[in-house]
């Protein structure tokens, strides 16, 4: 179907035409009538099918000539990403070019001078607003943005914007619209959170559905099965083939991207890079780089998986296996769009030959293997599980050296077990049997020993049997402590109190006979002992001086009316003689 067969007005149809557009794609050619009747709507299709001209195209020509306000927003069109945030404004720019419909790109990353663009911008009130959820937030807390009058909704790339957390965000900008309004909802893949998301703010919606999750038939699908240190070699060789071809090389990781980037350059090849460490300008530049053929091969992470409209792509090689079966979908889908033909190729290593199998379910089809160059050496097997660690021309047997491996006998799983059992039960017999002999040598070494020494004491009698009788008295007492019944709390508190009162009993009577002891050993007269004799130079029955206590404070300074007498003692003074007396 042409464009001028859907209800389209002319200054449209002239835009289009100026674009060198002529014929719709399967998701355009179904949707926009659905669109321009006003119905909500739910369209699923892969990337690179035209979805975001799908629903540009009715709402422009809605707005420029329908009765809307020229000073207000009318249409908010989100996206998970600033670089699809950006892409749909410059189509959004291209297609308005003929109508009097304005609009403003609204994401992070960027100056002060573009924010108060993107201020000035909400304020007087763009017809279309093509936001991510993050930015617009921002805007709308600052209480400058009225979202009152709008009449469109449109979700691009719902499934990723879920994907990266936005549900949240999407329902608080939803709770600010108006209930009279049309939603239009474009995802690349239907989840059940889609669905979920769908009867939250959608209204008895249209459902349009094309090939869902499978790349499209004009993508020349392969892939190289390879260890991880034959990806450069092999790379090296496919971009050999494919000269001043316009190539992406996808990486698992930024780390690998950056790497793979430098080793690139090494080899004089023109190659850019792609991921989450550059900042805004900077990725503004390398796709412009990449879209002007500066830079021919742009190694990139999954941020250029989605989003990224580039017409031109000849190659895509996918480095390393994509985790989600998804993704392969959106990287693949770089190549082979606006009905041209494209090349995929993937790196197999052995770790994710398991990864891979799941991608060809999912889509359905057994991806063609090509042959690795025969001077890179040997290569895994793709039909044998990654963990066995065997490869196409070197296989090992049990005794680790090169041949033909050992054919096993198929068994049933009832015969398995039976195997299983009776090997168990040779072990056990063999055990038994070593541990049997290892008894018997010591018995007839300790023998030996015996008949040599007879009255050694050390010698063992191995034959002896067990002494039973201390067996069976411990099993007595084991039983006899099970037999009795459980004692209580109280009895052992009752226990612990007698115990104590025997304890004081046995102390007093120990001390009443140690007092006896001590009184009949006294003398009868009560006579005491003498005392010791004075010390040599004292009158006998004179007091004996008190002996010095050594102090260890600093002394008093004494007054001088306290102060002892010339020739006195500092401690204790004499006592003076009798008057009359001669000393």
């Amino acid at each position: 179907m042409k464009f001028d067969e859907l209800y389209l007005s002319g200054a449209i149809l002239d835009a289009i035409d100026a674009m060198h557009f002529e014929n719709c794609t399967p998701i355009q050619e179904k949707t926009i009538p659905l669109i321009t009747e006003g119905r909500d709507l739910i369209a699923v299709a892969q990337t690179g099918t035209g979805k975001t001209a799908a629903y540009l195209l009715p709402v422009i020509d809605e707005i420029a000539m329908g009765d809307y306000p020229q000073d207000a927003i009318n249409c908010i069109v989100m996206a998970p990403t600033r670089e699809l945030a950006q892409q749909i404004d410059q189509q959004m720019q291209g297609f308005a070019y003929y109508m009097p419909v304005n609009s403003v790109a609204i994401y992070g990353g960027t100056d002060g001078q573009t924010f108060e663009q993107q201020k000035k911008g909400l304020k007087l009130g763009a017809d279309i607003v093509i936001a991510t959820p993050g930015r617009l937030i921002a805007h709308i807390s600052m209480g400058y943005v009225d979202l009152s009058k709008v009449s469109f909704l449109i979700l691009d790339e719902a499934d990723r914007m879920l994907d990266m957390g936005f549900y949240d965000d999407i329902m608080q900008i939803v709770k600010l619209l108006p209930k009279e309004r049309q939603t239009l909802l474009f995802s690349a893949t239907m989840p059940p959170k889609i669905k979920m998301l769908a009867q939250n703010i959608l209204r008895d919606p249209a459902e349009v559905k094309l090939s869902v999750s499978k790349p499209a038939d004009k993508i020349d699908q392969s892939a190289y099965v390879l260890y991880e240190t034959q990806k450069l070699p092999v790379l090296r060789h496919v971009f050999r083939n494919f000269k001043n071809s316009k190539s992406i090389v996808f990486a698992s990781s930024k780390l690998k991207c950056k790497e793979l980037g430098k080793t690139l350059r090494g080899m004089n090849l023109p190659v850019g890079e792609m991921h989450s460490d550059l900042d805004q300008n900077q990725r503004e530049d390398m796709l412009l780089a990449f879209k002007s053929g500066k830079k021919k091969i742009l190694v990139a992470t999954d941020i250029m998986a989605r989003g990224i409209d580039i017409d031109d792509i000849d190659l895509v090689v996918n480095y390393d296996v994509p985790h989600e079966c998804e993704d392969y979908v959106h990287r693949v889908g770089r190549t082979a769009r606006a009905e041209k033909d494209g090349v995929a190729i993937t790196f197999v290593a052995e770790k994710e030959i398991v990864k891979f199998k799941a991608i060809e379910r999912f889509i359905g089809k057994e991806i063609r293997k090509n042959e690795v160059p025969s001077d890179l050496g040997d290569t895994p097997d793709y039909n044998v599980s990654s963990s066995s660690g065997k490869g196409r021309n070197k296989k090992k047997n049990k005794s680790g050296k090169k041949g033909k491996p050992e054919a096993r006998k198929e068994e049933k799983p009832g015969e398995q077990s039976e195997n299983k059992s009776e090997g168990k039960r040779e072990e056990k017999k063999e055990g038994a049997n070593k541990r049997k002999n290892k008894r018997n040598k010591k018995v007839e070494k300790s023998a030996e020993n015996a008949v040599q020494s007879p009255d050694s004491k050390d010698v063992k009698d191995l034959d002896a049997p067990k002494n039973t009788k201390e067996k069976k008295e411990k099993k007595e007492q084991k039983d006899q402590k099970a037999s009795e019944p459980p004692v209580s709390q109280s009895q052992i508190r009752a226990a612990m109190a007698a115990e104590a009162a025997r304890a004081d009993a046995e102390e007093r009577a120990r001390l009443i006979a140690a007092a006896e002891a001590r009184r009949a050993a006294a003398p009868e007269d009560g006579a005491q002992a003498s005392k010791p004799a004075a010390p040599k130079g004292q009158a006998a029955g004179a007091e004996s001086p008190k002996p010095k206590k050594r102090r260890y404070s600093r002394r008093k300074k004494a007054s001088p009316a306290e102060a002892p007498s010339a020739g006195s003692s500092p401690s204790t003074a004499l006592p003076e003689p009798a008057a009359g007396k001669p000393e």
